[in-house]
């Protein structure tokens, strides 16, 4: 009866520490960062690798044979049109001048002649002194002089034109390359090797291929405004320029369009040769609604981002991403301008957990720089 008694008695103490379930500590605020939606003017834009080409380019070759005298410039520089490049050894073609002028003055004292002669013959045969027959042949010989005159003519323009082609000058203006001929060097008119090359720097070409899909949004676009076009070389910041050039056909080999577009390159941070990439701009979206990428969730139904309630407390909001653009996602819908995304510490949310925010970033402002191709 005692040990009852005492173990009912023990029993107590024990069932009324377990009758009441005991509370859960609160959850910890979640740290995060987080970004608000904002509503800008965001480009569509194709973005493809370009490789920039001069403008012009011209390989200078010696139109007249001889030594090479002088060359008058140094490998690189920056040349103007009709500036001298080379001087060719003048001295043959100063004498085949001399030679063709005196030619043409002999020619010419000879037609003198033969004119006088044709006079008399001319007032002689009227008179039956000398016969048809011999005013005809002082005809012909006046007549053959003068066109020995012509032939003449020509060929001290001929002579004064081969002179001016041992001043090998500059056909356009723009940079130099390497110096393929030094003084001393004997050259011939039409030698395959040139002198040296000379590019045409600013403006200057960028060309790029896009695939056929995009050619009729390039096509429509352009019928009704000039598209602008940036370009970004490796190491350096983007360049502007504008479409010129769309290829008539498509590369059935590729499938792909080749376009070009013209920069005015004055800083010259463009050289050709160069891989850069290219950025065509189709049109301007006004009011995109833009949160930054990093705060894009992809999960079992989709897309979806963490948006922070007034309430500081995370939501789990479907959304629809239309593009990117450079580190913006663009949205069709989901989330409204103003309200706060999650851009760092997504794993530690859940629906309704409190949020504690530790930074916020700017979405406005949220474009990173392009980086230039290590192509």
């Amino acid at each position: 009866m005692r040990l009852r008694v005492a173990t009912i008695a023990l029993t107590l103490p024990l069932l009324a520490s377990c009758g009441g379930s005991p509370k859960k500590p609160a959850a910890e605020p979640a740290p995060v960062r987080v970004a608000e939606a904002a509503q800008k003017a965001v480009p569509v834009e194709v973005v493809a690798i370009g490789h920039v080409e001069p403008l012009s380019t011209v390989a200078v070759r010696p139109q007249a044979g001889g030594a090479v005298t002088r060359v008058a410039f140094r490998e690189g520089d920056e040349v103007a049109e009709g500036q001298l490049l080379f001087t060719i050894d003048p001295r043959p073609y100063e004498a085949a001048l001399a030679q063709a002028k005196a030619n043409l003055a002999r020619d010419r004292a000879r037609l003198s002649e033969a004119r006088k002669t044709l006079e008399r013959y001319r007032e002689l045969v009227a008179k039956e002194y000398v016969t048809q027959e011999q005013f005809d042949q002082a005809k012909a010989n006046a007549d053959a002089l003068a066109a020995t005159i012509e032939g003449g003519d020509a060929a001290v323009e001929q002579a004064r034109l081969n002179l001016a082609y041992c001043r090998v000058t500059a056909p356009i203006a723009g940079r130099t390359g390497s110096l393929l001929v030094h003084a001393g060097n004997l050259v011939r008119a039409g030698d395959e090797k040139p002198l040296v090359t000379i590019n045409r720097l600013e403006p200057i070409y960028v060309s790029f291929s896009l695939p056929e899909r995009e050619l009729l949004a390039v096509q429509e676009r352009a019928r009704k405004a000039r598209l602008a076009v940036s370009a970004t070389p490796p190491g350096g910041g983007p360049h502007e320029g504008e479409l010129s050039f769309v290829d008539n056909a498509v590369d059935a080999t590729t499938g792909t369009i080749e376009l070009k577009a013209v920069f005015p390159n004055r800083d010259r941070a463009l050289w050709p040769g160069q891989f850069v990439n290219v950025f065509l701009t189709l049109e301007t979206e006004g009011q995109a609604i833009v949160v930054p990428a990093s705060a894009i969730q992809n999960g079992q139904s989709g897309t979806f981002v963490w948006v922070v309630g007034g309430d500081g407390k995370a939501e789990a909001r479907p959304v629809t991403v239309k593009r990117t653009w450079q580190s913006l996602a663009v949205l069709a819908e989901g989330v409204k301008a103003g309200e706060k995304v999650v851009t760092d510490g997504q794993l530690r949310l859940a629906p309704g957990a409190p949020v504690a925010i530790q930074g916020e970033g700017g979405t406005k402002d949220a474009v990173a720089p392009r980086a230039g191709t290590g192509a």
